[in-house]
């Protein structure tokens, strides 16, 4: 039957023979898309009356919204944090070589740098939509330098800076320009950052508590003036201690302002955190937990010596670390490899699993009314997996951006 054409004169897809993850659970329904967004069928059959172009069978597929990373600092020897004149091709490898892994729209990540990179970088950063390109890109997620010298964890000591009069000034002065940042990364007890995150969030940048040695007053009271993610839960901070757990305990705090919710990034990949400690968070605040990879130019490529902006990192296995010593630096870990570890180290649902990596890094950057949903009228951003949360193809904005050479591998 030929679909009316009365509203658009664009094809309408259908997807059929799916579980389509919608409302926090897989549903056994069809998926429908027109102009790169999702579309509610009974519109389309009452008012329309209008019908498919295009049906494809999706083999008893899982549907799910595309992956969000707020957290990638390079990959494919690519890195973020390195001022090159080719930078731009190297923002558009990492984006095209991430859709294979599931992730649709991305955050990249600069660590600690001078402010000669951020001024030299942040430039060639633009937000764009993705497409057969790669994946969207959110804007930046500027980690450092206003960080803890004790918690610097992989970040290069002598570029760290502390506020000093004129704190937003001293900001600005460093990164250039906030043009095109998302998410900024800072230490809380720091003197004067309660200015710096106010004027930060008052802008739409999502501020981040990290590498930091805050007690749970001080991460309590960066909330109320508008903090509302954590970098890394666990690494780089103060461990969790009973009298005072630190920024561990904004996770069950009572002190969070009404209708506001933290949210948590958590390297799942096996080796950052212990997956007792990846149950014991998730077990106490699920609905905050936001899968991050992390990852360093090192990820996709084989063990060695690679770069994390000023520092020289090697890879040995899925470790990581600042060339020469023990300290963890990133992963090598994909999206999807994320996922399928946090499932297993969890037990919880494939709905759980899925919305970690798409719905809640959405909610925390609020657009989870076009990303990180499958609602009707949302972009049609999405993926097509296993039973074992193997991806097979990546859509954006219904197109297909990448598949699996092997279906159902």
């Amino acid at each position: 039957m030929p679909s009316n054409k009365s509203v658009s004169e664009a094809p309408i897809v259908q997807f059929t023979n799916c579980r389509i993850l919608r409302s926090h659970r897989l549903q056994r329904e069809d998926l429908w898309v027109r102009e790169g967004k999702i579309l509610n069928p009974e519109k389309l059959f009452f008012d329309e009356k209008g019908s498919a172009d295009i049906q494809l069978d999706c083999k008893d597929s899982i549907i799910a919204p595309g992956f969000i990373d707020v957290q990638i600092n390079g990959g494919f020897g690519v890195d973020f944090s390195l001022a090159t004149d080719d930078f731009k091709s190297g923002i558009d490898l990492v984006s095209q070589k991430i859709l294979s892994h599931g992730v649709t729209s991305f955050c990249p990540t600069l660590v600690t740098s001078p402010p000669t990179v951020y001024h030299q970088v942040l430039p060639q950063i633009s937000i764009r939509n993705g497409g057969a390109h790669g994946a969207g890109i959110l804007g930046a997620h500027l980690e450092g330098p206003f960080i803890s010298k004790e918690k610097k964890g992989a970040h290069p000591e002598h570029c760290l800076r502390t506020f000093e009069a004129g704190a937003f000034q001293d900001l600005l002065a460093t990164y250039g320009s906030l043009d095109c940042v998302r998410i900024v990364t800072l230490a809380p007890e720091m003197k004067r950052s309660s200015e710096v995150i106010q004027e930060l969030t008052k802008r739409g940048i999502c501020v981040s508590l990290g590498h930091s040695v805050a007690n749970l007053s001080q991460a309590e009271e960066a909330v109320q003036h508008g903090a509302t993610f954590i970098t890394h839960l666990f690494n780089a901070m103060l461990p969790f201690h009973h009298r005072d757990p630190g920024i561990v305990g904004l996770l069950t705090s009572d002190k969070i302002p009404a209708g506001q919710r933290v949210f948590y990034g958590m390297i799942s990949d096996g080796i950052h955190t212990n997956p007792a400690a990846l149950r014991i968070a998730h077990r106490a605040h699920p609905k905050g937990l936001v899968l991050v990879t992390d990852a360093i130019a090192g990820m996709g490529l084989a063990p060695g010596r690679h770069t994390l902006g000023q520092q020289v990192v090697e890879i040995d296995g899925l470790n990581t670390y600042i060339a020469g010593t023990k300290t963890l630096s990133g992963s090598v870990a994909t999206m999807d490899t994320c996922v399928r570890h946090f499932q297993e180290a969890t037990g919880c649902s494939v709905e759980t699993a899925l919305e970690a990596a798409s719905l809640h890094p959405a909610q925390l950057l609020g657009i989870e009314h076009k990303k990180g949903t499958l609602n009707y009228d949302s972009d049609a951003d999405f993926l097509m997996l296993n039973d074992g949360l193997y991806v097979q193809a990546t859509y954006i904005a219904g197109e297909e951006v990448w598949r699996q050479d092997v279906f159902g591998m």
